[in-house]
């Protein structure tokens, strides 16, 4: 059964960006997570908000700003590689000369 939809402090959690799911509740509770859904990106204030592919994400971790997308929910906090498969990274944009 593939999920369209998942909390995003699970999700968080699954993709390995937080060592547990109260961790990951925290980074969302104190607004540290920006979701961009249907090209309307907000800050996330609540641990139970769904998150679903194809959405992006952009938060802090460890001193960078991470933007990744969403591309799958998965089932169980798995492997890392298993884990990387949640998710792709976007590309930043090279600053542009003025």
């Amino acid at each position: 059964m593939s999920e369209t939809s998942c909390r995003i402090d699970v999700w968080l959690w699954r993709a390995r960006f937080a060592r547990s799911r109260s961790l990951a509740a925290a980074m969302v509770e104190r607004g540290a997570v920006r979701l961009t859904h249907n090209g309307v990106q907000t800050r996330l204030d609540k641990p139970s908000r769904s998150v679903h592919v194809g959405d992006g994400l952009m938060f802090a971790q460890g001193g960078r700003l991470v933007e990744i997308e969403v591309l799958g929910m998965g089932e169980r906090r798995g492997p890392p590689a298993e884990a990387r498969a949640l998710y792709a990274a976007v590309p930043s944009e090279p600053p542009t000369a003025a």
